[in-house]
């Protein structure tokens, strides 16, 4: 395997050269708080549709898409064709948004229900983020580091510290200070060149990867030999285990079906990280193009992501490169470990130079989701939190918070890293999607009754959020503790035991009936809102005309394409075994 050259190194430093300026620049307009979390909501199309792609496709999607395509092949591209789903941000959920002038999503609850449902969200996103989001990312981030410089050593009081410690705090350091400077528009226009750089780069890896392997034709044929790995769709029992359909953990194809949508509403079209970005828009035609814009970049993590891993994991078994075996408790097993994949042919398939632009996109990638990160958390700690117990402070002051939030989060995030370390041992991605599948349910099930159905009023909305998430925290805790299957765990008592073995797509569906069921149950008790409360924020009451006038040829013509490559994607990916 080849190390770093001198020419890659240049590449990075002009990369991160540039990047500087960026802030710098940004840093010097950031006088209200709508210019620190909001980017003064003057932000075009192009800019906030980079930055959603750029903000979702951190290096925890680089290296755990990576991961999962080399262990379980097209398993975890149902998650990355949610293109569609970003097309229902930009056409059914932002013109809401956007009618209600708000800076969080916890915000726009408050106005549709009450304050205490505002509270509720505010909370569970910002241990959501620090615990599951910024960890992760972070653990992906390191990786990279420990692959590219396996020898680097700093010794602090008389401690020695590797690679991916040495990785991991300074990248969570230097994005803190220019998210922390910047605000939302360094975020916003770094992302823009970041989404570049990710595409550009990751293009090449799937380029040189095929080329070394021998063509598309031959990954057709390694891959064929593992068609139950590899297949986009997987059979509800699984062949040979005796397990019983319910405990099946191969991402079956009806679990595919109930939980992968419940997700993708609640990260797409509801959680503030992504949000965001949108509200920053100058107006509500740019809002809903950059949604589109955004879903048409969305598209392609599967062909220079996932595939990629598939090619490596193919390049392994004919002995091309050598990816390192997994460590489990110190002991290494005879299975690859997945989330070393993508360093591993960056390093060994990539000439010189183009490895510096590969590595600055993941380090793009790392740091464009982090920032959004941090500067999210603290949009939600100042306006949702702190604005509320102190009210009327002054504009600069609420800035200083959002920085000393940032910088909390920041620290957190380093705190959380050790236990992620071991956490994460079963891989990032499929790690990643069960803990959201748990998150989400509740969310999604609020949003879409509330917005959709005007008899939903407030007391439903917030039992439903709290019977959501304990009942799916619970899910985690037992999850975590107690199987019939991993001898690791215990089986007693059994009916702990098969909760835990309970597949988290099915778990997530059922989660998603209980948080409606309460709902509407809680809602229907109770007296029904005001109508005048909530004009504008319902179906019923949105004012169409205007949201009509604001569609452009342009955007639907970007729609069905993006649709249509969606469409392609699943019709060739579902057969393209056989």
């Amino acid at each position: 395997m080849s190390g770093m050259s001198g020419l890659d190194w240049g590449v990075i430093g002009i990369y991160f050269a540039a990047l500087a300026g960026v802030v710098v620049w940004s840093s010097k307009k950031q006088d209200t708080s709508a210019d620190y979390f909001l980017a003064g909501r003057n932000i075009g199309w192009f800019a906030i549709g980079s930055s959603l792609f750029a903000s979702n496709i951190g290096s925890e999607h680089i290296v755990g898409l990576a991961g999962s395509g080399a262990s379980s092949g097209m398993a975890m591209a149902h998650w990355e064709m949610h293109a569609w789903i970003m097309l229902l941000l930009g056409w059914v959920f932002v013109p809401f948004y956007y009618r209600a002038n708000v800076f969080t999503m916890p915000e726009f609850l408050e106005k549709r229900f009450n304050s205490k449902v505002r509270w509720i969200l505010s909370v569970v996103s910002l241990i959501a983020y620090v615990f599951t989001k910024v960890s992760v990312t972070v653990y992906a981030g390191a990786l990279v580091f420990q692959a590219l410089l396996p020898e680097m050593q700093l010794t602090i009081f008389g401690q020695i510290w590797g690679p991916f410690w040495i990785g991991a705090f300074a990248t969570v350091i230097l994005t803190g200070i220019y998210t922390i400077f910047g605000g939302l528009r360094a975020v916003l226009y770094t992302d823009t060149a970041q989404a570049i750089i990710l595409l550009v780069g990751s293009f090449f890896i799937t380029f040189f990867g095929l080329k070394a392997l021998g063509g598309w034709g031959e990954l057709k044929a390694i891959c064929g030999d593992r068609v139950s790995d590899m297949a986009l769709w997987r059979p509800l029992a699984q062949a040979g285990s005796g397990l019983p359909w319910w405990k099946n953990g191969d991402f079956p194809w009806l679990g595919i079906l109930i939980a992968s949508p419940i997700v993708g509403i609640w990260y797409w079209c509801t959680d503030q990280y992504i949000v965001q970005r949108t509200l920053a828009a100058r107006n509500l035609t740019q809002a809903r193009r950059g949604a589109i814009w955004g879903a048409f970049l969305k598209v392609w993590p599967v062909m220079i992501f996932l595939v990629p891993g598939m090619i490596g994991w193919a390049l392994h078994q004919k002995g091309l490169i050598t990816i390192p075996s997994k460590v489990v408790d110190g002991q290494t097993v005879a299975a690859i470990d997945g989330d070393q994949v993508f360093a591993t042919m960056v390093m060994g398939l990539l000439p010189t130079g183009l490895r510096g632009l590969v590595v600055g996109g993941l380090l793009a990638a790392l740091m464009s989701s982090l920032s959004s990160l941090f500067n999210s958390c603290a949009s939600l700690f100042t306006v949702d939190i702190y604005e509320k117990l102190r009210p009327n402070q002054s504009e600069r002051h609420l800035v200083t918070v959002g920085r000393f939030a940032t910088t909390i989060i920041v620290l957190l995030g380093m705190a959380w890293i050790p236990v992620m370390y071991k956490v994460a041992g079963g891989g990032l991605y499929p790690y990643l999607q069960s803990v959201q599948g748990y998150l989400a349910p509740p969310i999604t099930a609020v949003f879409l009754l509330g917005l959709f159905w005007k008899r939903i009023n407030a007391q439903g909305a917030m039992w439903g959020l709290i019977v959501g998430f304990v009942l799916g925290m619970a899910k985690l805790t037992i999850q975590a503790k107690y199987s019939t299957i991993d001898p690791m765990k215990s089986a007693s008592p059994l009916f702990l035991a098969n909760i835990g073995d309970f597949n988290f797509l099915y778990a997530s569906g059922a989660l998603f009936l209980i948080s409606i069921v309460v709902v509407v149950g809680v809602s229907f008790a109770g007296k029904a809102q005001d109508e005048a409360s909530i004009d504008g924020l319902t179906y019923a009451s949105l004012n169409k005309q205007e949201v009509r006038a604001s569609i452009g040829k342009f955007d639907i013509g970007l729609t069905a394409v993006t649709l249509s490559l969606v469409i392609g994607m699943y019709l060739y990916f579902s057969f393209w075994l056989k």
